[in-house]
């Protein structure tokens, strides 16, 4: 399983191909279902601690694929969304999540304050300061968020295989929906299977958006990416419809 997996002295976010060319800056979030062991996994069942729940399957294998594809750096956290969700600010609710779908985090019920802000503090803020240090070491940066998403949620499937999402800057998305003829029979939406009304662009909306940075967020649906074989396919699909679309955007710059 390839994910990050720190001991209590190694950093909780982890950089991958810092030197890189590529003006792409990849960004994993949910890299890990890693939980500190003083945490005492959160109460979790061993079958929870590695579902969806905790962190996005298939998502770091993919991002550490489209990294050495695009010559890209790749910033992930290290440790499980459950202990804190460095795609979400302090104050959101679902930061540290006592409930994720039918899963519940006894590690996280009633947190007090002190605790929820030493979580903060050990946890998301390193990770805020790897990404701002990564965007500002690079060249024009392109920021590209990877996630994985679960077909059934709920109960119900999804009609989705691939969400391009996006917050308020549009550009780098319109130009992936607009040429998806290399992904074939794959299902791609927009803002699926979320969307920023969902808080899902936090990243976004902190490293890329104030700064006029190109920006997307990737959802791939976790059994497209169940294996090396099929990461990798994935990866190459992605980082091939990357760069059309990065090419189509130039080719307007260079109109204007």
């Amino acid at each position: 399983m390839n994910h990050p997996t720190p001991s209590l002295d190694d950093a909780l976010v982890e950089v991958r191909n810092a030197d890189a060319a590529s003006s792409i800056l990849l960004i994993c979030e949910h890299a890990s279902p890693y939980i500190p062991p003083e945490l005492n996994h959160l109460g979790l069942s061993p079958v929870d601690r590695k579902s969806h729940a905790a962190w996005d399957p298939g998502a770091m294998a993919l991002a550490t694929m489209l990294a050495a594809k695009l010559d890209a750096a790749l910033v992930a956290s290290t440790v499980s969304r459950l202990v804190y969700d460095c795609n979400r600010p302090p104050e959101a609710p679902d930061a540290m999540l006592a409930r994720s779908e039918t899963v519940d985090v006894p590690g996280n019920f009633r947190l007090s304050e002190t605790a929820k802000a030493e979580r903060t503090e050990r946890f998301y803020r390193p990770f805020q300061r790897a990404v701002a240090d990564a965007v500002a070491r690079t060249d024009t940066p392109i920021l590209v968020t990877v996630h994985s998403f679960t077909r059934i949620y709920h109960g119900q499937p999804r009609e989705v295989d691939i969400g391009v999402l996006h917050d308020q800057d549009t550009r780098l998305a319109d130009a992936l929906l607009s040429n998806t003829s290399g992904l074939g029979s794959l299902a791609v939406r927009r803002n699926e299977p979320y969307g920023p009304t969902d808080g899902v662009t936090h990243t976004l909306r902190e490293h890329a958006l104030p700064h006029g940075h190109l920006n997307v967020m990737l959802e791939v649906r976790s059994d497209l990416i169940a294996d090396e074989a099929a990461q990798n396919a994935m990866a190459e699909i992605l980082a091939n419809w990357l760069m059309r679309a990065l090419a189509k955007l130039e080719g307007v710059a260079c109109k204007n």
